[in-house]
Order: C-alpha cells, then structure tokens, then sequence
C-alpha cells in the first residue's frame, strides 16, 4: 500500500498529461502538487510542519529553473530583436545547407560541449532557439534536444553528477575513476543509436540514410575521446569531447564529408568575420563564462560557491535566513523543520542565470547599441513566455519537495526499495531505470546520484554486485532520465513558445529512453564488468 500510495500521484500526473484531452502543465502541476501534499498528511502521516515546509521550499527552489529559463529567453530575444539572430542563421547556412549535419552540429555537437561546461539544462536553452532559428519545427527540436543531451550528462556540469553525485559514498579515487570510465563506456554505446533516434524526430529516415556516414562521425568525434579522457579523469571527458566534436563536425560538414550531395547552390560567403564575431557575441561570451567559473583549477568556481554566512536574520517561525560574501542565499529551519528536510539555497552568482545569461544580455545593448524602445521590447516578451512556465514550475518543485522530504522513509526511497525488492537478483537489468525515475522525478542526474546511489552501493553489497558497475548504470540512468524528465521538458517547451505539448513529447522521448537503458545493461552483463 505505502508503495501503491507512493506511485499514484506519478501515475496521475502522466495520465493527465499524455490523455486524449491533456491538461496543459501549467494546470496539472500544481494540481497534483496538492493532492501529494494531501497524501503525505493523512496517509504518511506526515506532520503538518514538514509538508507545509516542503510546499514552501519547493516554491523557493523553483527559483533555479525559472531563472535559468527566463535568462535563456531573455538571451535570445536579445539575439533575435536586434537583428543578430539573422546574421547567426546566414552563417550556419554558409557552412552547410544540410539539414542533418545543422541537427549534429547544434542539436548534438555544440550540446555536448554546452553540458560539459554547464549543465542546469543550459544545452536545450542554447542550441533548440538556434535550431528553430533555421527553420526547424519547434515541437520536434524539443524532442531532438531532450533525447540529444543524454550521452555527456554524467559528466555535466565538469563532473557534477559524477563527483559530487556519489561523494557522499566514500569511494576511492580509482573506484570513482573506474565508475566514471564504466559509464562513458555505457553510453558511449548507446551513442550509437541514440542520436539517430532523436534525428528521426526532426527528419526522415532516407535523409539520414543518406548521410550516415558524417552522422557518425561525428558522434564518435565527441565520444572517442569523451571515453578515452573518462579513464583518466571524470570532471573534464564531456566538455573536451565535447569541443572536438563540434570543431570537428563544423570542419568535415563545410567540407562536404559524408553528407549528401547538395541540390542547392553553396551561398556566396556573406558574412565577414568581425560582422559574425560580433553576432555571436551573446554565444561566444556565454560559452567563455561558463568555462572560466566552471572549471574548479581556475579558483572562481570555489569563489562563487562560497556558503558561509556574511549576514544572517531570524524570520521566526519560517526558520532563519542567511546571505554570504558569495551572494548564496539560504534558508534553514523552516516551520522548525531541521537538517535538509527545512533548508533551501540559491547560488545567486554561480546558478547559469544572472551570471551568464542575463549579464550578457546586459553587456549585449551596449555591444549592439540598442536604443531604450527595444530593451524594453527584450524585457516585456521575455516576461510574458514565463507566465505559465512559472506556474509550473512551482507545481513541479513543490511535488518534487513532497516525494524526496523524510529521508529514508520519503515517498522516493519507498519506490527505490519496492522496484530493488521486486527485481532481486536481475537487479543489473533495472539499475539504470532507478536512476530514470530519480531524474524524472528531480529533474537532476545529480540528485538522482545523491538519492539513490547508497541504495545502488546497498543493493550491489547484498547481491555481491560489482559496486562500479551498478553505480555506473545509476549514473547512466539518471542522464538517460532527463529525456523524460517533466522540469525540462517545461523549460524547452518554455524556452520555444510551446504549450499543452508536455504529454505529447513525453509519450515520445520515452522510447529512446527505455532503449537507452537496454544498451547500457548489454553493454554490461556483455563485457562482464
């Protein structure tokens, strides 16, 4: 029953998504937000502070991906209003006018690199606005940038998901080694057929047929040496992948290589240099941001993190808030709820909103010297896209804050063990689904890693499990799990104007996602690690 009761919100919030007549998420959301909360009281007995607590907290950290979104859009409207937009699409079309090598070089190439340096769903925000930009169909580029930013996940972020994801487990440098190689190994694999799958979303199978042969090379031009630099180190493999690939797949694409001979005439090279370079100012700098304080050895990572409090205030019985030199803002004990159950923070300077997004905007008007009419412009349309993307949002923190409250005995650790008890001794053939369901639910390989990567190591000691094995298919899973995943596919939607699209894209990215799986746990039991 505790499980039955555990599931049937999950259940109930796809259903109405993917029915007939689906509501749209910003309705459904919030609704079964509510309805979880109702479970926790009377069946979980929950008291009454701790899940009012997490309905306050979930509203609060959906401050991370509501800024990150509206700075995505705030970018690119900046890009698209002033005319650079434009000159970013002649370019692309200098390179090549076709359309597979534009979806590999974007939607998978210039990705992987973008979630090596960032995570935060930074690479749907980036590459899907480009992709529409040139006339792609926005419904199926949202499907193609979910299914695409998988593979370099688990090494987003430079490692996030894979460093601090398991940190809390006490692994060895080598284990954590051996885990982060097993699973660029994984999905190294399942890069073979994953991103033909996302292609198909967007264009048919003669066309990618057609142009096979650069289909994938470049994707091993980003997984060759994404698995090579992953039994070295496990903080670096997606974002170097990522840049060969993508230098790589831009030079062999310009030159014809393995792609389908053009019916149209190459445009006559339009677009100079300094006038390109300016254009793409608002990439560019985003891009040269996310590195610099991304990349730990530079020392502003460690800066921009600082938690120690430089001022704290009480707010009675919403617990105590504090703010440090860093601008990480933090609540802890609220309604008297103690440990991670009462607090909330917000990285203010390191969260991928203000600093690049909005701070690049910013230096943008002045690069492009965009008069006040048009600022304001930026600033009103960018506002109305996130009405209902910020009711959304809230409704997902919120119930994602109600499943993970209560520690061992949440809603989420319910569902873990019930799936680990039902599977036994096949548990490597569901490992990486577990890490699916942690993702889906937070929305964060990471948080997936953090959540169940002690049931995984628990699992693996009792079964007499390869612990690296089972912790890699965990981290596979919670990267595969972001196709699925209802916060980001409310942010691509969000991002490209899309609405009541949530269900229909889900029903779809699903397969790929189970498909991932399958690879991952083949790829396992065949080399017998």
């Amino acid at each position: 029953m505790d499980f039955l009761f555990a599931v049937s919100p999950i259940m109930l919030l796809i259903w109405l998504l993917t029915k007939p007549r689906a509501l749209a998420s910003h309705v459904a959301l919030p609704l079964v937000a509510a309805l979880l909360w109702l479970v926790k009281l009377f069946y979980f007995a929950t008291p009454f502070s701790q899940a009012s607590a997490s309905l306050l907290l979930g509203a609060l950290e959906s401050l991370t991906p509501i800024s990150i979104i509206w700075g995505a859009i705030f970018l690119f409207k900046t890009m698209e209003l002033s005319g650079r937009m434009d000159t970013v699409r002649l370019w692309l079309n200098e390179i090549t006018d076709n359309r597979t090598a534009q979806l590999m070089i974007i939607g998978w190439a210039f990705s992987f690199l973008i979630e090596g340096a960032s995570g935060f769903g930074t690479p749907a925000a980036l590459a899907a606005p480009l992709l529409v930009g040139l006339g792609f169909p926005p419904v199926r580029i949202a499907m193609l940038a979910l299914v695409m930013n998988s593979v370099p996940v688990s090494f987003g972020a430079v490692g996030t998901p894979t460093w601090f994801g398991f940190g809390h487990l006490g692994l060895s440098d080598a284990d954590m080694l051996t885990v982060g190689y097993k699973s660029a190994l994984f999905h190294g694999v399942a890069a073979l057929f994953v991103p033909i799958m996302a292609l198909r979303f967007v264009i048919g199978w003669a066309e990618i047929r057609r142009n096979l042969v650069f289909v994938f090379v470049s994707i091993l031009a980003c997984t060759v040496p994404y698995v090579i630099l992953a039994r070295f180190n496990y903080e670096f493999p997606a974002l170097v992948g990522g840049a060969v690939g993508l230098g790589l797949s831009a030079f062999l694409a310009h030159a014809g290589f393995g792609l389908a001979p053009s019916l149209q005439t190459r445009p006559v090279r339009t677009v100079v240099a300094s006038r390109l370079f300016k254009a793409l100012f608002p990439l560019w700098g985003t891009l040269l941001i996310l590195l610099v304080t991304r990349i730990q050895q530079l020392g502003l990572k460690g800066l921009l993190n600082q938690t120690e409090p430089a001022w704290t205030a009480s707010m009675g019985p919403l617990g105590e808030f504090s703010i440090s030199p860093a601008l990480v803002l933090s609540v802890h004990d609220v309604l008297g709820v103690a440990g991670a159950d009462g607090s909330w923070s917000y990285k203010t300077l390191y969260v991928p909103a203000l600093i690049p997004f909005f701070l690049i905007s910013v230096l943008a008007f002045f690069v492009y010297r965009l008069d006040r009419g048009l600022v304001t412009r930026i600033a009103r349309e960018s506002w109305q896209r996130m009405v209902h993307p910020i009711i959304a949002l809230i409704g997902a923190l919120v119930m994602v804050r109600l499943l993970m409250s209560g520690g061992d005995d949440s809603m989420v650790q319910i569902i873990g063990r019930s799936f680990a008890a039902a599977a036994g001794g096949a548990w490597v053939g569901f490992a990486p689904y577990l890490g699916a369901v942690g993702s889906f639910f937070s929305g964060s390989a990471t948080i997936s890693n953090l959540t169940f990567g002690g049931i995984q190591a628990s699992i693996a000691n009792s079964l007499g499990l390869d612990l690296t094995t089972i912790l890699a298919l965990q981290s596979v899973g919670g990267a595969m799990g972001n196709m699925v995943c209802i916060n980001n596919i409310v942010a691509v939607c969000s991002i490209l104007g899309l609405s009541r699209q949530e269900g229909y894209i889900i029903k779809r990215t699903v397969v790929p996602m189970l498909l991932y799986g399958v690879a991952a746990v083949l790829t396992a039991l065949t080399l017998s690690i």
